[in-house]
């Protein structure tokens, strides 16, 4: 056993606590340069999603938040580009990124965003304590300026040679191919990454978070929280003993949060070293927006809270080591990371998302192609959660057509369509002595179970499987039991106990999907007349058998099957309209 956070764990059931209580959710800020691809949506909001929706189901307090990641020298230079202001474009970016989440469906308690008043205050207080508390200083340093476009350039504007890896097109905060920190000077053949030109040296001031100073701390944590996964733990343990660096908080562009340092007038605070805080800052706004200000340290302050991060892998060490170090350096008794649940890359048919290639799926996209649900079962059920995996449109096809709608869609149909037509849409009588229909109800929570322990271990793509299984259960119980022949012989009671088991996983099918199809939960709610919404209730009463008597609403299909050829043709469509110019 672990003693984690003042309370008993077990490393058994993924680090879950024997008590329950209260967790921040959080996934990894977009960045609103661009819209998110599928392979984003999976790697941080709809893995998140999941989480926080199952955690409401086990009657948790949950506090689920995220939002746009808006400052930064590509918003800046691409405003300029534009010839409006910075704030123009984020404005119309964070309305459509938030719009989109909404239509997929993933419930946040708040999304925010970077240029909320709130977060840009929170930012600010957070670094002056951390400053007060002697962990940052500043330093005039030698920094790459690129001389053609008249800028300093930023870690993620300098493109060059990982030293490590060897990457030729590493970036010069991190590379992303071997998962390296890395500062602009490290990069073998430095160039910029918005004209090609190499840059020169120049001497600049800026102010630095003292990181190595948590050395020890950080490797303690690590080591001690058993919840982290092992790459996440690995890698982590790797960086601190080759020795962290210090982290730059500065930069001078015009666009972000102004740095609160004396001294520091006319430079801003580092986007990577501000848009973290973001986590925390969102349960503030949320807790001030309820008039509830004091939810704020209830969650954030009360060392039994567990905060959980879904990004992807590329974003580890800033979730592991950098994050966790601020959140000691500010002296608070904030609650550090319970877990960091890094996905792998989702690809393409095998290639990166690369919108200038047309290669992937965008968010606004798939909607236009398909309801959520449809999106959210595929990129759930292919999850990357311990290696890479890739979007195939003949998978896509197979699994919505022969799970979601064959199996899924078929069990619900065939048994609402015989009650209604067979019993007048009335719920018959279970049998009590029908050990058969008991056994069938019985495999249906043991299946539902192992799926809560799946989710407990992050396993989202093993949880969802073993909820489809309940659907297989059910129907190969309709296929062992026949009821169609039970009428036809007479054998009106076995066949009413037969469907009342039978309805009985259905409704146990509309709670345990709310997590993974809140559309398909709703829709099935609806149809078995059950009182409230999925999202309001507990599971504890899922398998209850509906009371004889009770009238269910009329069936309709859930799903319809899908032809690839067709998908594709429409999506050239779609980009082809849009590439047309406005009249």
């Amino acid at each position: 056993m672990l003693l984690w956070h003042g309370r008993w764990t077990s490393p058994k059931s993924g680090g879950r606590c024997e008590d329950l209580g209260r967790w921040i959710v959080a996934s990894a800020w977009p960045y609103v340069y661009s819209l998110p691809h599928l392979g984003n949506l999976i790697g941080a909001p709809l893995s998140a999603d999941v989480y926080a929706r199952f955690l409401r189901r086990k009657g948790e307090e949950v506090v689920f938040v995220s939002g746009s990641d808006e400052h930064g020298t590509p918003i800046e230079a691409e405003a300029r580009r534009r010839g409006i202001r910075p704030r123009q474009l984020t404005d119309e970016m964070h309305r459509k990124i938030s719009s989109l989440f909404e239509a997929f469906r993933i419930s946040y308690d708040n999304y925010t965003r970077t240029e909320s008043p709130v977060h840009v205050r929170f930012v600010q207080e957070f670094y002056s304590k951390v400053y007060e508390n002697g962990h940052i200083f500043d330093e005039e340093i030698e920094q790459l300026y690129c001389e053609n476009c008249g800028i300093f350039l930023p870690d993620r504007f300098v493109v060059g040679t990982c030293p490590y890896c060897g990457n030729p097109k590493a970036y010069g905060d991190q590379c992303e191919v071997c998962g390296r920190l890395l500062t602009p000077l490290d990069l073998i053949g430095p160039r910029c990454a918005f004209c090609g030109s190499t840059p020169v040296v120049k001497k600049t001031r800026h102010w630095f978070f003292d990181l190595p100073k948590f050395s020890d701390e950080l490797r303690g944590y690590i080591e001690r929280n058993e919840n982290f996964p092992e790459n996440a733990r690995n890698m982590s343990l790797a960086m601190i003993r080759e020795g962290l660096k210090p982290r730059s908080v500065t930069r001078d562009n015009e666009w972000g949060i102004p740095a609160p340092f004396p001294g520091a007038e006319g430079k801003t605070i580092y986007v990577w070293m501000e848009a973290v805080l973001g986590y925390v800052s969102a349960v503030k706004e949320w807790a001030e927006r309820r008039g509830k200000p004091e939810l704020f340290d209830e969650f954030w302050k009360d060392p039994h809270t567990r905060s959980v991060y879904f990004i992807g892998k590329d974003n580890i060490p800033f979730h592991t080591i950098i994050y966790p170090a601020l959140l000691m350096a500010s002296g608070q008794g904030y609650v550090l990371p319970y877990n960091v649940s890094s996905t792998e890359f989702l690809m393409y048919e095998g290639q990166k998302f690369s919108k200038s290639k047309g290669i992937g799926i965008w968010m606004d996209e798939a909607l236009e192609l398909l309801e959520a649900d449809y999106w959210r079962y595929y990129l759930i059920a292919t999850r990357p959660e311990t290696k890479d995996s890739s979007f195939a449109w003949a998978d896509f096809e197979a699994k919505i057509n022969n799970e979601l709608n064959d199996v899924l869609g078929n069990f619900v149909h065939r048994t609402l369509t015989f009650t209604a037509s067979r019993f007048g849409g009335e719920v018959p009588a279970l049998n009590p002595s029908d050990e058969e229909a008991r056994s069938a109800i019985s495999r249906a929570e043991d299946l539902a179970k192992r799926a809560e322990d799946s989710l407990w271990r992050f396993r989202m793509r093993e949880a969802l499987v073993r909820v489809m299984d309940i659907a297989r259960e059910g129907n190969a119980f309709l296929n062992s039991r026949a009821p169609w022949a039970d009428l036809k012989e007479g054998r009106v009671e076995r066949a009413g106990s037969t469907i009342s088991a039978a309805l009985t996983l259905v409704k146990g099918l509309a709670h345990y999907l709310e997590p993974f199809l809140p559309d398909t939960s709703e829709r099935l709610w609806e149809m078995l007349r059950l009182d409230g919404s999925p999202h309001e209730t507990t599971w504890d009463s899922a398998f209850e058998p509906l009371p004889e008597g009770h009238r269910i609403g009329d069936p309709k299909p859930l799903f319809r099957k899908v032809k690839k050829e067709e998908l594709i043709e429409r999506l050239r469509e779609i980009r082809a309209a849009r590439a047309q110019p406005e009249s």
